[in-house]
């Protein structure tokens, strides 16, 4: 297995099997903090105990996507892969746009994690070891180790989000099986979890559409499996298996352990004695995850309340550093994943030449320097405003993020329809059924996610509850800005590829290559 470069713009290949990107792909869906933050918000803001049967569909959904991914990747092999694919099957000027949305996608992800990190770590020094320090420091900090690490071999990366990926799947599974197997209080209930009347209640207006716009968001980063292709071993091999990996465990582990979360309190009607008769589950989720009053203040606390009663109080807290670890771990994989798009472009010459460049190791680092340097930048700029980690950087970051991936993931799936209608190759449901299927179930899904941007980002127009179906894309002046930008930044790419013939055919080389 040769691990050689033959020269300062190609990563170094072979460093990478299917599980070595498996581990990058769901440690940047970060599963630890998307059951203490992403599921309780959807169980009590959208279809309650059908948060499971959500998360199995939508992880459907993105397998239909990936029938159609994992085809492409056998003709294209780019560390850019979905300018790659969306350039090579609706041309050059709108894979140059995509890429450039796909960099804001990386881009914000980061920096909503940075925020959730320096957060979570600034409170929890505070309170643990008596260390206050503003939340940019840590975040900070997070930043020097994790531009560091990406500047090593990628297999380091892999290795060191391994152990943390298996420590925490380690104690997920743990809570699960110890719920499922006691049965809860009421007895285990596939039929309110799994029914498709009870996952489509409240309409997708509704209920129905804020719980799949968070269980959507979960799934961010699976597609990067592709950027991955250049530094694997057999990339037409690697690529598919990693992709329907990577799937397959983020589907299971969400829909499982969600699934035990709704057993472990049951939906049997309690006496709540602020809200009345209310199903057990839906008074946990008011009351366990409040502080002075208000639900949700603390979102993780239903599932550590859940570790502590079935499993342990010691459990608890070793989840609680571990939710610190999966932060961090997501930061190094989305890290990865910016500085090879960065490093793609820069190769193909739509941006400067020196971030096409590797190191000696065989790293990005032109793209590292940039992910890290725009990171920074945006980090400094909110604490000199003085704007919350967690209500403004995370919420409104993320909630670009959500946005973003599925309008490249909707053109990705409609270029491969066209690519292969142009060049011919591989069977009709690959080629065809799979990718305008998922087109039409992604630009749903967008849809939903634009239509809740509100809730998701915390930026409703004045006066509006973002909560109640409709409220629908009442959104403030700013929430209008950043739920637009993953458009507004296609079209800039489109229009710089248009005006820049040069880079162009420097782009078309490198896409065909």
């Amino acid at each position: 297995m040769s691990t050689q470069t033959s020269s300062g713009t190609e990563l170094k290949k072979g460093r990478l099997g299917v599980f070595g990107i498996v581990f990058f792909v769901v440690a940047a869906s970060a599963p630890l903090v998307g059951m203490t933050g992403a599921v309780p918000v959807a169980m009590l803001a959208g279809n309650g105990a059908a948060v499971p049967g959500t998360y199995l569909a939508v992880g459907l959904t993105l397998l239909l996507f990936s029938v159609g991914y994992a085809a492409m990747s056998q003709k294209v092999t780019n560390a850019g892969a979905f300018f790659a694919y969306v350039g090579r099957g609706l041309g050059t000027n709108m894979g140059v746009g995509s890429a450039f949305t796909s960099i804001l996608t990386y881009v914000t992800i980061q920096l909503a994690i940075y925020g959730f990190f320096g957060g979570l770590v600034a409170g929890t020094a505070a309170g643990y070891l008596g260390i206050d320090l503003p939340w940019y420091v840590w975040s900070i900090l997070a930043w020097v180790v994790v531009t560091g690490l990406s500047l090593m071999s990628v297999d380091v990366g892999a290795k060191v989000l391994g152990v943390f990926l298996v420590l925490e799947l380690a104690a997920l599974l743990t809570v699960a099986g110890a719920i499922l197997f006691s049965g809860g209080p009421s007895g285990i209930d596939f039929v309110a979890s799994f029914d498709p009347a009870a996952i489509l209640a409240g309409g997708f207006t509704g209920a129905a559409g804020i719980a799949i716009a968070f269980a959507l968001a979960s799934f961010i980063g699976f597609e990067a499996t592709a950027i991955y292709g250049e530094e694997s071993a057999n990339p037409k091999k690697t690529v598919p298996f990693a992709t329907y990996w990577a799937i397959g465990i983020i589907t299971a582990l969400f829909a499982i352990v969600s699934f035990a979360m709704v057993t472990g309190y049951g939906m049997a009607i309690v006496e709540d004695e602020t809200y009345g008769e209310v199903p057990a589950l839906v008074s946990a989720l008011l009351n366990v995850t409040a502080i002075d009053g208000v639900p949700l203040a603390n979102p993780a606390a239903l599932l550590f309340d859940l570790t502590a009663t079935y499993v342990g109080p010691w459990l608890v807290s070793v989840m609680e550093i571990l939710v610190i670890s999966s932060l961090f771990a997501g930061l190094l994989a989305f890290q990865n994943a910016g500085s090879r798009y960065f490093f793609a472009l820069g190769r193909g010459g739509v941006l400067p030449a020196a971030l096409g460049k590797v190191n000696g190791r065989g790293a990005p680092q032109g793209g590292v320097f940039a992910t890290s340097a725009l990171a920074l930048i945006v980090m400094v700029a909110f604490a000199i405003a003085g704007l919350d980690p967690i209500l403004n950087l995370f919420f409104w970051m993320s909630s670009i993020t959500a946005v973003s991936v599925m309008a490249v993931e909707i053109l990705v799936s409609i270029a491969i329809f066209r690519f292969f209608r142009k060049e011919g190759g591989g069977n009709v449901w690959k080629t065809t059924i799979a990718p305008l299927a998922s087109a039409v179930l992604l630009t749903g899904g967008m849809y939903l996610v634009m239509a809740r941007f509100n809730l998701l980002s915390g930026l409703a127009a004045e006066g509006v509850d973002p909560s109640l179906p409709e409220s629908s894309f009442a959104l403030s002046p700013l929430g209008w800005f950043l739920v637009l930008l993953p458009f507004i930044t296609l079209v800039v790419g489109y229009i710089a590829a248009v005006i820049n013939t040069k880079e162009n055919d420097n782009l078309v080389k490198d896409l065909v290559s």
